[in-house]
């Protein structure tokens, strides 16, 4: 049997971006959401402060999510911008997902600095991302424009932002190698 830390490697190096046109219809469970949104709460958090905060989006939720989504696509986008393509596709997505969790902070004011909620954030997600992929279940942190207006939608209290949309569904997906340079490239080590 494998040792805990080869298999975390393994999931860790098997996790990648699963895109909703991948996705199959079958309907991820709703314990199979809240055990992978439990492990959001084991990241690490300064002061304990705990900020992230997901509202989930499933069935026909999901489907007005993504109409909202594309309506301030169509409202924002300068008219010769406007792709009817993309607008199709921010409604095709929500579609083709068997949910939509939106990753909101609770901003802590003077407690915290901005930049070390986002990085719990970031450590949630990741968490999401790796517990997802040790269930089969495909996602994605997704990150459109039109997310920065979404407050008053997602009803977001005045210390609250949302910094992306993590997509999950059941795929059929064939594993894909990792594109990454050496580690050694990136490190410097100084022992004197």
């Amino acid at each position: 049997m494998e040792d805990e830390v080869t298999i975390l490697s393994n999931i860790i190096k098997r996790r990648r971006s699963v895109f909703p046109i991948s996705y199959t219809e079958q309907e991820v469970p709703v314990d199979v959401i809240k055990q992978i949104l439990e492990s959001a709460n084991y990241a690490p958090t300064h002061k304990l402060t705990e900020p992230w905060r997901f509202i989930v989006f499933r069935n026909e939720g999901k489907i007005k999510l993504g109409q909202e989504l594309a309506r301030l696509y169509k409202e924002t986008m300068p008219a010769e911008k406007f792709l009817q393509k993309k607008y199709d596709s921010i409604i095709e997505k929500a579609e083709q997902a068997s949910c939509i969790i939106t990753l909101n902070v609770k901003l802590n004011g003077d407690k915290v600095p901005e930049w070390e909620e986002l990085a719990a954030l970031a450590c949630a997600v990741q968490n999401m991302s790796l517990t997802a992929e040790a269930l089969h279940v495909g996602a994605y942190w997704s990150s459109p424009g039109m997310i920065a207006d979404l407050k008053d939608y997602l009803n977001l209290g005045e210390a609250e932002k949302c910094y992306g949309l993590f997509y999950m569904g059941y795929h059929n997906e064939v594993p894909r190698a990792a594109k990454r340079t050496p580690i050694e490239e990136k490190i410097k080590w100084v022992e004197s």
